[in-house]
């Protein structure tokens, strides 16, 4: 049986679970004296700047739940380990996790890392949360992986609406060899020749590169109406920065601008366009307007999207333990967690309102699309783009 279906039979089935919950009701819940949740982050990559977001997320959303009283009184703790940006680290890292605490929910990042991580998971039934990686190769085939992140099919078609509102037939691209980047590139390329367009050139280097000259000048080369980019940070900032130095002066168009693709780029990054999920500190809505507030005062900066993903992260499963502790029993458990989400899969979200789980563990946001004015993403429009 596929993921896919096992979720959508688990939605078909709601209405026995809730009645399963209402006799486990009946027994008192056997809480634990601590929730502590895992999380595996690139602390010491050589691209940690989303790592370090990452973390300040998390801990912002623990000290607030705690500060709060908890879950039902009972305190939450975040057990972070470092992957490094290295497969057999993180999965190394998850082991410890399991040994020490036996974690029952972790927050995951990176695709290479996931992709190792996830099966070990999946079989000791652990529930999983991943708010950076996009890579599509993650998605649909474990049913205990939840994403609180729009995956590549949804970013590479929100970005490919630029490049289609303008007119542009010819498209040159730069991706990063990840999965991350592979699926990008994938989905993008499908999209495009969908749609009519032609690649006039396409080249992919390690994400950790600090020369890229040959595969500029090989863009340059082969021209284009527009230099799409599928890398993440701090990939794009180096890309923008070589292109530019290259002569190259069509419109660049990505999935992400963070302060430290800007460090990169300096000043070749004006102009640039991007599509991501669309976090508004200043929306209607209080939470998101509390959320950045707080990281502001706390921080300094603006909370970007892995900031807000990650504490959206802590307080989804948060949200899933208060659903199954309320089925009573035995209820810190990857698999009550799963089943609370399945059950029930809309939850608060911190970008404002809420989102709901797909079938395949996607959860569906609204990605809004920017352009670097003088060195800051100013929103230009939404990009409707469905699963």
């Amino acid at each position: 049986m596929t993921a896919n279906v096992s979720r959508r039979t688990a939605l078909a089935l709601a209405p026995a679970m809730l009645a399963a919950s209402s006799v486990r009701a009946a027994e008192p819940p056997k809480d634990p004296p601590v929730f502590r949740i895992g999380a595996l982050l690139g602390l010491t990559d050589k691209g940690n700047w989303n790592a370090t977001v990452m973390q300040r997320g998390i801990m912002m959303a623990v000290d607030e739940i705690n500060a709060a009283g908890g879950i039902a009184g009972i305190k939450v703790e975040a057990a972070i380990e470092d992957h490094q940006g290295v497969p057999r680290v993180g999965v190394d890292a998850l082991q410890r996790l399991r040994a020490r605490y036996d974690i029952q929910a972790v927050l995951l990042s990176y695709s290479t890392v996931g992709l190792a991580a996830a099966p070990i998971c999946e079989e000791n039934k652990i529930f999983m949360l991943d708010g950076g990686s996009v890579t599509d190769g993650l998605v649909g085939k474990f049913s205990y992986l939840f994403h609180n992140r729009s995956v590549a099919s949804v970013m590479a078609r929100a970005a490919m609406t630029v490049a289609k509102k303008n007119g542009y037939k010819k498209m040159a691209q730069m991706a990063s060899s990840t999965d991350d980047g592979q699926s990008l590139l994938r989905a993008a390329e499908a999209d495009w020749k969908a749609y009519g367009g032609t690649i006039v050139g396409t080249e992919t280097g390690l994400p950790t590169a600090s020369n890229i000259d040959t595969q500029m000048a090989k863009l340059r080369t082969a021209g284009g109406d527009f230099l799409a980019i599928w890398e993440f940070s701090p990939g794009p900032g180096l890309v923008l920065k070589r292109a530019r130095e290259f002569g190259m002066t069509q419109q660049a168009i990505g999935i992400e601008f963070t302060a430290e693709i800007l460090k990169v780029a300096g000043a070749h990054a004006e102009g640039y366009v991007f599509a991501t999920d669309y976090f508004n500190p200043e929306a209607a809505d209080p939470w998101p307007q509390r959320f950045a507030a707080d990281y502001r005062k706390k921080y300094g900066d603006n909370p970007e999207v892995y900031a807000a993903n990650y504490y959206e992260g802590i307080y989804i499963i948060a949200e899933a333990i208060k659903r199954a502790r309320a089925g009573g029993g035995n209820y810190f458990t990857g698999e009550r967690l799963k089943q609370a989400l399945d059950a029930s899969p809309v939850v608060p979200s911190v970008y404002g309102g809420n989102m709901t789980f797909q079938p395949d563990g996607t959860g569906l946001k609204r990605v809004g699309i920017f352009k670097v004015v003088d060195g800051k993403a100013v929103f230009q429009n939404f990009a409707e783009v469905s699963r």
